[in-house]
């Protein structure tokens, strides 16, 4: 007998949620279970998912394989119609403990109208094997209905976590020894519009931070432009363990394009959002999601998006070549020729490429916060790839300086104490 296995693929949320996920499968004694937490949010992470099960049954063929994630909500007949999968969970289901402890040998599709859901089921993981940093899911689901998108009929409507859930998770996290935390979601900045009093997003990673004073560094995942609140400039000016990076899910940055996404932001917009955060942080870093190659996209259009890398200063890309989902709009819109989208997207990588490479020449002489992951290398407060001169444990933050850039790493001198 062998403990269960869980296999993430795609998000931060889904790497929360495989944690709890593992702990339901150990709980429930399915020991000798393949559990494969699927995405969905391109056609290429369903084909990534079918052939990761039928990997795993021909490594496997004695096991018992489990698949569930937004895959497998949005299609639970076609993964249960394949003969290497045994059983097919829900993106709710998922998250509930009964449902691994009713799994009872016979093969089970468990997969309900995921729109129906209106609360977050309450779980409290205490690690993440592997990890030195650790995600605590704030929200889930999507109010918003871009034209391209999928994912929130995988995922449901917008649902917010409790604070002091988020508070308890937290808490257990760091006492746990871990140092940084990832509040992550589906659309975190749609936090609170389901609670009394709506708190925002900036809110309640004030109160966070005030809630669990031994949490040491504090970082988001994407965040949408039109959406982020006042009280979240205010933070990352006058909190230093928030930490100088943000992640914009700008998908585009032609103003067609944008209205044609159906995204509640145009060009200006997003400009405005980096903007105030460049002067709430002047040293911060903004990485984006950018879908290169959207239905109607001309040459022009592109290139308006394309400009905004260096006109935003942009360094940490997502870039994907767009992906028709069946069932949204943007399907039925006229198509970019798909070599063109690769193209595009390579273009978009290269400037991504250049624009990161640029910044960490610049870092250097300048100071950095490493924490470390493993051999020695870690992520610094901008998330940047660093690696420590000497020696440091996994878990460590090492404070240091710049002292060059090779193989695509910052060279961090720790400072002598």
């Amino acid at each position: 007998m062998s403990a269960p296995e869980v296999i993430t693929m795609g998000c931060r949320l889904n790497t929360f949620e495989s944690a709890v996920i593992g702990d339901h499968a150990r709980t429930a004694g399915l020991d000798d279970a393949i559990i494969i937490n699927t995405c969905a949010v391109t056609a290429e992470a369903e084909r990534q998912a079918r052939q990761t099960i039928r990997r795993q049954r021909r490594k496997h063929p004695e096991k018992r394989i489990i698949v569930t994630g937004c895959a497998a909500q949005l299609d639970p007949q076609g993964f249960a119609a394949m003969p290497e999968v045994d059983d097919v969970i829900g993106n709710d289901e998922k998250m509930h403990a009964t449902t691994f402890q009713n799994l009872n040998g016979h093969p089970q599709v468990n997969v309900a109208d995921i729109m129906t859901v209106r609360d977050t089921a309450e779980h409290l993981v205490k690690g993440f094997d592997g990890r030195t940093r650790a995600f605590v899911q704030i929200q889930q689901g999507c109010d918003h209905r871009c034209t391209f998108c999928i994912i929130p009929f995988a995922r449901g409507n917008n649902r917010s976590v409790p604070l002091g859930a988020i508070v308890e998770q937290t808490r257990t996290l760091v006492d746990g020894g871990y140092r940084e935390i990832i509040l992550t979601g589906v659309d975190i900045c749609s936090y609170g519009d389901d609670l009394p009093g709506q708190p925002r997003l900036g809110d309640i990673a004030r109160r966070l931070l005030v809630q669990v004073p031994g949490l040491e560094r504090l970082r988001l995942s994407s965040l949408d432009p039109a959406a982020m609140d006042d009280g979240l400039f205010q933070l990352l000016a006058d909190e230093p363990r928030m930490m100088p990076h943000l992640h914009l899910s700008l998908q585009a940055m032609d103003d067609t394009i944008l209205k044609r996404m159906k995204r509640r932001h145009l060009r200006a917009d997003a400009a405005h959002a980096v903007e105030r955060a460049r002067k709430a942080r002047p040293d911060i870093v903004i990485g984006a999601d950018i879908i290169a190659g959207f239905p109607t996209e001309t040459d022009a259009m592109f290139e308006n998006t394309l400009s905004s890398v260096e006109d935003l200063g942009l360094t940490h890309l997502h870039v994907f070549p767009y992906s028709e989902r069946d069932g949204t709009p943007a399907a039925r819109m006229p198509s970019v020729p798909v070599a063109d989208r690769k193209a595009r997207a390579e273009r978009l990588r290269h400037a991504g490429d250049i624009a990161l490479e640029t910044f960490m020449r610049a870092q250097i002489g300048e100071p950095a916060s490493v924490l470390i992951e493993k051999d020695n290398r870690g992520l610094t407060q901008h998330y940047v790839s660093a690696r420590i001169e000497g020696t440091a444990a996994s878990g460590d933050v090492v404070i240091g300086r710049v002292r060059d850039v090779i193989d695509g790493a910052l060279i961090v001198v720790p400072n002598v104490p």
